[in-house]
């Protein structure tokens, strides 16, 4: 390898720590508007749980799409797209007083926030490959850096800025941040997927022997993003309408979910050397949903009674659980792009695909639990969630 492939590589990683920063920063600054979005829209907590569905449908396009584009184009090529997209679906929720414009931009949302996670994950897998070092946890933790200082800031103004100012000015920012942060990124020729060596490795069967690591990796990556998206949907409106507390308080449950998991990953590079992909994740998924059960379970009822304590354990699980899902996604996008026999790019994308559904289809089941039961009851559902990504831990190899 010469010394220019690595001097690219080493500014392409430093592109995609900015890349995944902004990610995160763009895809979730809505979260902690999300009680003022629903009420601006004149939704209940089902009605919004059912229009959630829309980001799910985006991203199911954006995923499934993105990986044969990459084969085709290269990663460069399809992020500097995606990046365009994604911030149009943030203004467009911002913008939202009807559930039709709020459908619009879940669904734009949805699809560039897809094509921009598969093809960042894809120019990391290569990166890690030209530079010999682990890389994939310290990205992640970028984007739950940008998320964490989204959601602060959005609880810290929500008493000041409007839902819509906020987040126009987040799309707008986030947009021009993001282009010069993809401009660094490797080229095509460098980044082993224009083209492929073999076409056929870009098409895979939807389901089949040969893809059954593929779809247990993805079953385990649905649990965990299931149990994220509810955290950042939910944790909210939890706060709010089931424990009493008012705005900047409620967005405290997904700030401290971001926090754990910012710590979880930057931590993770070393934690996968030093317990490895299988038993990270199994650890993650049983502690992570134990603790949060624990928190929830606790924390809830206490809160009429003993509101500051009771906001601290439940804020203690919303931590555990940030703590365990942290480590996940890079361990199953990692898992994926060994399997022998495709394109990385395609396997990351068929895994993706599934898990990013889960982020999405997460808060709406939850959202409709809700509307039967209760939020606290529905909240169960992630939890297990959480669990099932820890159990699906033996699919991946030692």
């Amino acid at each position: 390898m010469t010394v220019d492939v690595v001097r690219m590589a080493t500014r392409a990683r430093n592109g995609l720590w900015a890349s995944f920063f902004f990610m995160g920063v763009v895809s979730m600054a809505w979260v902690a508007r999300i009680p003022e979005i629903r009420d601006a829209n004149g939704l209940n907590n089902g009605q919004l749980g059912l229009i959630l569905i829309a980001s799910t449908i985006g991203a199911i396009v954006g995923a499934q799409s993105s990986g044969r584009l990459i084969h085709t184009y290269g990663t460069k090529p399809v992020i500097v797209c995606a990046v365009v997209i994604m911030p149009i679906g943030l203004i467009l929720m911002g913008l939202s007083t009807s559930p039709i414009t709020l459908i619009v931009g879940l669904f734009v949302m949805g699809l560039g926030y897809s094509s921009v996670d598969i093809s960042s994950n894809t120019q990391a897998v290569v990166i890690e490959k030209h530079l010999g070092r682990r890389y994939m946890s310290s990205f992640h933790a970028l984007w739950s850096t940008g998320a964490f200082v989204t959601t602060v800031i959005g609880g810290a103004i929500s008493r000041h800025v409007s839902p819509r100012d906020n987040l126009v000015a987040i799309g707008i920012i986030g947009f021009c941040l993001f282009i010069p942060s993809v401009m660094a990124l490797l080229p095509p020729h460098l980044d082993d997927h224009a083209g492929g060596e073999e076409e056929t490795l870009a098409k895979i069967p939807f389901i089949g022997k040969s893809v059954l690591p593929l779809w247990g990796m993805g079953i385990g990556l649905l649990g965990g993003l299931i149990a994220e998206g509810a955290a950042s949907d939910w944790g909210a409106i939890l706060l709010r309408d089931d424990m009493g507390f008012g705005k900047g308080v409620n967005a405290s449950a997904f700030a401290t979910f971001s926090l754990a998991m910012i710590t979880a990953r930057f931590l993770g590079d070393r934690a996968l050397d030093y317990f490895g992909p299988r038993r990270t994740v199994l650890l993650g998924g049983y502690l992570g949903g134990l603790g949060w059960a624990i928190g929830l379970a606790l924390g809830i009822p206490l809160a009429q009674s003993h509101p500051i304590p009771a906001l601290i354990i439940v804020n203690v699980g919303f931590a555990c659980a940030g703590l365990g899902i942290g480590p996940m996604f890079p361990a199953y996008i990692l898992a994926a792009s060994q399997v022998s026999g495709m394109a990385s790019s395609v396997a990351i994308a068929r895994v993706g695909v599934i898990g990013l559904a889960g982020f999405f289809i997460g808060p709406s089941v939850t959202g409709a639990l809700a509307q039967v039961t209760s939020l606290p009851v529905a909240m169960t559902y992630p939890v297990l969630m959480l669990l099932l990504a820890g159990y699906q831990s033996h699919i991946i190899k030692k």
